[in-house]
Formats: structure tokens, sequence, C-alpha cells
């Protein structure tokens, strides 16, 4: 099997190379009103825990998870992973959940990666009040009937994934793959994805079709490797890529199902570009961060020369290594190897200054997102094996202020912090689920992990 520490590609970034930092505590157990809820799978664990008294919960309240089995077939962990979604409605939010990930292994040799494409279904809730929500027996039969299930339809891949993000074309799920070996391709999803809700099609995908797989499109331009890329919301097939030599190139779809790559790249950063995120609501528009310090927007009418039409030349102390574009409130979200999590904006934008910076992780941050129908909710993800959840409209409780001001790890914690998890090692990216409301699932050395808070 593989180990995390074969992750060293000579990137910039630390937070990409799987480096190994202490587990420090937010919030330990021991300061709060209740237990971590922890369930052990997979030979680890992991819980989170109420941090501000949410709706429906008391602060240090045991909250619900959905665990599953870290499920690494290749011996290797994914540094990257996009949610598919599922085309038989738009929420999904019933239990047992279901849910399908397209993601991408860092194997100790190259030809040993895989694209992987699966379903996990049969997931149940656990932790407080499962058994009165479900059922209150508790036999061996149901126990083995709500254990977890996965499909997997894994398709070969020279060279690590560094990135993996989906899109619709049509009625067809393509996935961009960010590859160590300096290329960008683009895959066809639609028979893995048959063959992960058919036992039949299974057996015809692995006898006949899965070494068969090729790319649909692929581009070497980049002459290097990178992780930052983004499909755009407005314009179906419209993609931006970003590499570790500073350099963004703009892929424009073709009517014959294939890619028009712009050979000019937008070079106005310094550094490594580290992410890029389209508007969704401006067809034209980006924004980028590097590990230069900066955040930039751009607008792809302009030449790449002058397209750079905002900048926050030191968005933080060093690298700024994620970045989400919230769909509702003109905001965007930036995570740094600072440690801070920062929020801009971008009517104001140009004073170079967040509106809101919160400094809770203790370690670079190593993903971020913000909840895709709640403008006012993200969640991070930093290499202190955190994932921490936020509501901005949450303000502190003046009835409690004596409290918090008696207890120093209370007063310490912002009031907008709603939840830690923790019990994950090396967490790389975190998503929301668009269609299973308040669920996250994040990749990480341990696995895959899903669950869902009280919190939203």
């Amino acid at each position: 099997s593989s180990g995390w520490g074969d992750w060293l590609w000579g990137h910039s970034r630390e937070h990409h190379r799987g480096c190994s930092l202490p587990w420090q505590s937010v919030f330990a157990p021991e300061q709060s009103n209740g237990a971590l809820c922890c369930r052990e799978w997979g030979g680890g664990s992991a819980g989170g825990i109420a941090l501000q008294g949410a709706e429906g919960a008391a602060m240090g309240q045991r909250c619900p998870f959905l665990p599953l089995t870290p499920f690494l077939p290749t011996g290797a962990p994914c540094l990257s992973f996009d949610v598919v979604p599922d085309p038989l409605g738009q929420e999904l939010g019933r239990f047992p959940l279901s849910l399908r990930l397209c993601a991408g292994t860092q194997a100790e040799t190259a030809q040993a990666n895989r694209l992987l494409v699966m379903k996990m279904h049969n997931l149940h809730r656990t932790g407080a009040g499962a058994a009165g929500a479900e059922s209150s027996d508790s036999d061996e039969d149901e126990e083995e009937e709500k254990k977890p299930q996965l499909e997997l339809a894994m398709i070969p891949h020279y060279g690590g994934i560094n990135r993996v993000r989906v899109t619709q074309l049509s009625e067809t799920q393509v996935a961009a793959v960010w590859s160590e070996k300096g290329q960008v391709e683009i895959y066809d999803l639609r028979r893995p994805l048959v063959a992960i809700s058919d036992p039949q099609a299974m057996a015809t995908f692995l006898r006949e079709e899965q070494a068969k797989i090729k790319p649909l499109f692929s581009f070497a331009g980049h002459m290097t490797e990178g992780f930052a890329m983004d499909w755009s919301p407005m314009v179906p097939g419209r993609l931006v890529t970003g590499d570790s030599k500073k350099n963004i190139h703009l892929w424009s779809p073709k009517a014959d199902g294939t890619w028009q790559v712009d050979q000019r790249p937008f070079t106005a950063h310094t550094a490594s570009v580290e992410d890029l995120q389209w508007s969704p609501t401006e067809a034209t528009v980006f924004a980028s961060c590097s590990a230069d310090g900066s955040i930039r927007v751009w607008d792809v009418r302009a030449a790449p020369g002058r397209a750079c039409m905002l900048t926050a030349s030191q968005a933080h102390a060093s690298d700024v290594n994620v970045i989400s574009w919230n769909r509702h409130e003109p905001f965007l979200l930036s995570g740094g190897d600072d440690g801070a999590l920062r929020i801009w904006d971008l009517r104001l934008f140009q004073t170079g200054t967040s509106v809101a910076t919160f400094k809770q992780h203790t370690a670079p941050v190593t993903s971020v997102q913000w909840h895709p129908t709640d403008g006012g909710v993200f969640a991070a993800a930093g290499a202190d094996d955190q994932v921490t959840q936020w509501d901005l409209a949450v303000e502190r409780d003046q009835e409690g202020e004596g409290e918090s001001e008696d207890d120093p790890a209370l007063a310490s914690i912002p009031p907008q912090l709603l939840f830690v998890h923790q019990g994950e090692t090396d967490i790389k990216e975190l998503h929301w689920h668009p269609q299973c409301p308040g669920v996250l699932i994040t990749t990480a050395l341990s696995g895959f992990t899903v669950f869902r808070t009280i919190s939203v």
C-alpha cells in the first residue's frame, strides 16, 4: 500500500505535499460540555462537536454522522474528488443516503493510478438520536442491512492525479483531470456511471471497457504540473486551468466535442497558481489565488495581458491556497498557509482589505467551500486535521457573555464557528453535496468521510 509521504512533487505548496503536522484541537473534548461523537472505522476515528449551541443542539452536544469505511482500492490516497450530481432529483436528503463521486489517486508508481467513479449508498444516520429516528431494534440482521455499500469503476491513468473537477455537457458528465505529468485531460464518465448502477453493466465494464477508456481531449501546453482548475457554471464546457509556473489557460468548447485552448496564458501572478473560481453570475469573470500571496479577478473578454481587473496583492501573509466564490452574495472566501480564513466583499475588493478574518486553524488551510444554498455558511479544512463549519449570520449571545468571560476557552471561540470535525489525518479536500442538505464529504489519508451536522 502507498503512504502519504509519497506525495512529493517538488511543488511549492506545503499542504499539497501531505506533510504531517501535530494534531492540535481548537476545542478539546475536556473543554466541552459533552463528549466528541466518535465512531471507529478503518482503524481510525472521526467525530465532531457543536460549539455555539446552534438551533437544535446545546454546546457540546453529540451530532449525527454518516460513517463510511475509508475505501482505497489501489492502496493510494485521493488528493482530490468532486461530487457527481444524481439525475434522480435536486434534493436527496432522506435516509438512507446515496451519492456519487469522481476521484483521482496518488499511487507510488505512475502506472498504478486510477480515476475512480464511485457510488456510496445505504448510508444510514448514526450517533445521538439515530436509533429513535430509524429503529430501536439493534439485532445483527438489521445492523448488517445498514452497512454502507460502495460500487466502484476504475479507469487506468498514467500519473498521479492532482485535481478532479466534474461538469455536465448536454446529458453527459465529464471530468477534467490535472495530472502530475503536466497535462490536463477530459474524460467521458458515461460508461463508468452506468457500471456503478447496474451489476450487469459493471461486469461488461470490467471485462471489455475499463482499459479502453481514453481521454476525450488532453492539453500538454502547461509544460509543468498544476492544481488549479474550475469549470464555468455559466458557460457549459468553459474551463480555466492554472499551473505551478504562474500560467493560466482558458479552454473554450468546440462544436466537434473538443476544446480550443488559448495558447496565450494569463500571467500576472509571480508564483504558482493555487486555485481558480469562476464567478457564479458573470460568464466572463474568474478569480485566482497564488503562492505569491495575492488574489486576482480577471475578465476573459480582454486580451490575457490586460485581463487582470482587480488585485489584492497581500491577501494573506504567505501562500493563498484555496478560494471559493459565494453563489448568493458578492463574497469570495480564501484560505492560506497562514491558517487564516478571509472573507472578501468584491464591491470593496480594490481596498485590498478583507471584511472578516478568522484565525482558528493552526496550520495551512487546504480546502474551503461556501454552502450551495445558504449564502452565510461555509466549511474549511486544514493541515491541523480539522474541518470547521461557520455561519456568518451568527452573533454572540449577550446573555451568554458572562459564561464566556468565565471560561477562556469559550471566550476565544468566534461566535460564527458552529462546529469542528476531528479525527481524520491529512485532510486534503472537502465538498458540500449539492443535493443532500448539509452533507459534507472529505478526502484524507484516512479515506473518505461523509457526515451531516445538526447546524445546517
